[in-house]
């Protein structure tokens, strides 16, 4: 799991941890600090799971508290990366009560250590979103689900494996990355996801060994 549970940035506000999520986005380096994405799981797990709406009003009411003028697009992009990196997670429909006809909720993820920003206590007395209750069974199937999908993907499996053509031609500076291109396998994100196997069998009582086997053979080719 993430390390440094106690990691919350203090005097971080909403917008900032979003504008470093937007950074993270925009040129792929790991900026977003563990300690803004704990900081979402946190404000989650205090109603249980929120709607990316409702989690985007929680970081916009932090924000107003601090006199900060919040960021739509930062604050999206904080919640982007939340998810790809599983410290947030999609729950599939059902698994999350009460919520409204049609609405997507998210939940804490395996990779989070939910931590609460500042002033983030009084958000339930802020917000009109009720306790929820999150069904972990039909949660922890569909994320190992998506992680499987996901590693596929990694693995340049199916139709959007990438190939190089006979003509093609690469520098030796350039031949770890022509490797990498011809082989359709995306090396960062496997390593990310290898992580991300070992909190799933922390997080839930499922099994990822074979998952990480299929990894760490692509790794070590």
């Amino acid at each position: 799991m993430t390390e440094d549970a106690d990691g919350a940035t203090g005097d971080a506000s909403a917008d900032d941890a979003g504008a470093d999520a937007a950074d993270d986005a925009d040129t792929g380096a790991d900026r977003a600090s563990v300690a803004a994405r704990d900081d979402l799981a946190g404000i989650v797990d205090l109603f249980g799971a929120l709607t990316r709406e409702e989690l985007a009003d929680a970081l916009a009411e932090l924000a107003f508290k601090r006199r900060a003028e919040a960021d739509d697009d930062a604050i999206a992009a904080a919640i982007d990366v939340a998810v790809a990196e599983y410290f947030l997670v999609p729950a599939p429909t059902g698994s999350v009560e009460p919520l409204p006809p049609d609405a997507d909720a998210l939940a804490v993820g395996p990779a989070a250590f939910p931590s609460l920003p500042p002033n983030a206590e009084d958000l339930p007395h802020i917000l009109d979103v009720p306790d929820r209750t999150v069904d972990r069974e039909p949660l922890a199937v569909a994320v190992l689900d998506r992680l499987e999908t996901e590693v596929e993907a990694a693995l340049g499996e199916g139709d959007e494996a990438t190939s190089v053509g006979e003509g093609d031609e690469a520098t030796s500076a350039e031949g770890s990355e022509a490797d990498e291109i011809a082989d359709g396998t995306d090396h960062d994100r496997l390593e990310t996801l290898l992580d991300v196997a070992y909190d799933v069998e922390a997080w839930a009582p499922v099994d990822t060994v074979g998952i990480r086997e299929r990894i760490v053979e692509a790794l070590d080719d």
